[in-house]
């Protein structure tokens, strides 16, 4: 595994309000994108997330852990998928963003 890469989204949510959003929003975007990967693991323990996602042959791990004004995202990528998480990284920030928008 290569090193981990962090993207923190921040919310004016609250923690309960972000979790609950998260929650229904992993389980549309799993559904979405499930031509491109797989979830082999996603448990959740309170305001943290542990999962393991699979695409292309390689497998991912990481956390969420949602705070009251933050979400934090943490995923350690094999190689392989290292070389493409410039171009899936934004996508994440403004789909997480997104979700977390007040409204």
């Amino acid at each position: 595994m290569s090193k981990p890469f962090m993207i923190r989204i921040p919310h004016h949510l609250g923690k309960d309000e972000a979790v609950r959003r998260l929650k229904s929003g992993l389980g549309n975007a799993v559904d979405q994108f499930s031509h491109l990967l797989s979830v082999q693991e996603q448990v959740w323990t309170g305001d943290h997330l542990q999962f393991r996602v699979g695409a292309l042959g390689q497998y991912a791990a990481g956390t969420i852990d949602v705070a009251e004004d933050y979400v934090e995202l943490v995923v350690a990528l094999p190689w392989l998928l290292q070389r493409f998480a410039d171009k899936f990284l934004p996508l994440i920030r403004d789909r997480g963003t997104l979700l977390l928008d007040k409204k």
